[in-house]
């Protein structure tokens, strides 16, 4: 079957790999009917991906079909459409014992630590499936990128009409803008791509935009907040300086979640950390719960994913082009992979 390898960092190949086996108890074989291209997968392209080797079949953001299930299985059967949540874990550690699967201490991520769905089958714990009679196969392939945003939200206990700001406009900071207009917040977006401040305000009604290139961040925060700063600050980036920097946008009493990571150490300085009384968070991952409530948003229309998408590419397409949705300039957003 045809298979898309990451042999090594900036060497995407079209291999044939062997068929997988019958499903056992417990699992389900699914198609692979789309894949989306995430920061991770950019990143393991570029060899600067942490906890990562080669080489790798890349692929956690699946619009699958159900084509057989082993014994036991109740949650799909044949023929059923479903996103596939990527997170493999053991059921038995201490966090997946108080419900945090997300962040268990023997986690696989399938496209990072395990091959994943750049493959035109694959063999997955049924309960990692969701499915849906309504949405079309792209859309069940953003679930998973929506349900990183939606955890984080979640986890900064994020209220209506407290201010949020959310730095750095990647897919992940899409997601989390997403939700933070849900949770009713007035939302704010800083990046340095004024394409992207466009996009956020016209398509996820993001009501503020700030350039962190042209403009003084603080000031146009303080502006915003009418001089109290943001309640809750999110940081999608993975970039060092912009997660140390952001220290400085919370207002007291807030909270500053990263959702990006960095192989490194974060230094802040600890007097305005205390003056101001923060709340770090890290957040990691989504729950299951996560990829139920997204897809009922997205079927009743108050989610639309559509805009998401601006690049696509045939499997047969993608090593010319992988190299492309790497750069800046190409102006990839969610590029989309059909088998």
């Amino acid at each position: 079957m045809k298979t898309l390898v990451l042999r090594e960092p900036g060497q995407i190949a079209l291999d044939v790999s062997t068929e997988p086996a019958a499903p056992a108890p417990g699992e389900a074989l699914v198609k692979v009917h789309r894949v989306g291209v995430c920061g991770t997968d950019i990143h393991a392209f570029r060899g600067k991906q942490p906890f990562f080797s080669y080489p790798r079949v890349l692929g956690h953001e699946l619009g699958v079909e159900v084509l057989a299930v082993g014994e036991g299985v109740a949650n799909v059967k044949p023929g059923y459409r479903c996103s596939v949540e990527p997170y493999i874990n053991c059921d038995t550690c201490v966090a997946c014992r108080k419900g945090k699967g997300n962040c268990c201490t023997r986690i696989q991520v399938i496209g990072v630590h395990a091959d994943g769905g750049m493959r035109e089958r694959i063999i997955l714990p049924a309960r990692k499936l969701h499915p849906s009679a309504k949405l079309s196969y792209d859309q069940l392939a953003l679930v998973e990128t929506l349900g990183i945003g939606a955890h984080a939200v979640q986890r900064s206990g994020l209220q209506k009409d407290e201010f949020a700001l959310v730095i750095g406009a990647g897919p992940i900071g899409l997601a989390a803008m997403q939700f933070a207009v849900e949770a009713g917040a007035k939302t704010i977006v800083l990046d340095i791509n004024e394409a992207r401040l466009e996009f956020c305000q016209k398509q996820l009604g993001v009501q503020h935009a700030i350039n962190g290139r042209t403009e003084d961040v603080l000031e146009r925060l303080m502006e915003i907040t009418n001089g109290d700063l943001p309640d809750v600050v999110f940081d999608a980036t993975g970039n060092a300086a912009s997660m140390m920097k952001s220290f400085e946008y919370p207002a007291h009493g807030g909270r500053l979640v990263f959702i990006g990571l960095f192989v490194g150490e974060v230094t802040f300085d600890d007097p305005n950390f205390h003056r101001r009384e923060l709340t770090l968070l890290a957040s990691r991952n989504a729950n299951p719960e996560d990829f139920g409530r997204i897809i009922g948003l997205i079927e009743s229309g108050r989610i639309n994913t559509l805009p998401w998408i601006t690049h696509r590419a045939t499997v047969e397409e993608v090593p010319g082009l992988f190299e492309s949705w790497t750069k800046p300039e190409t102006g990839v957003l969610k590029a989309m992979i059909g088998f």
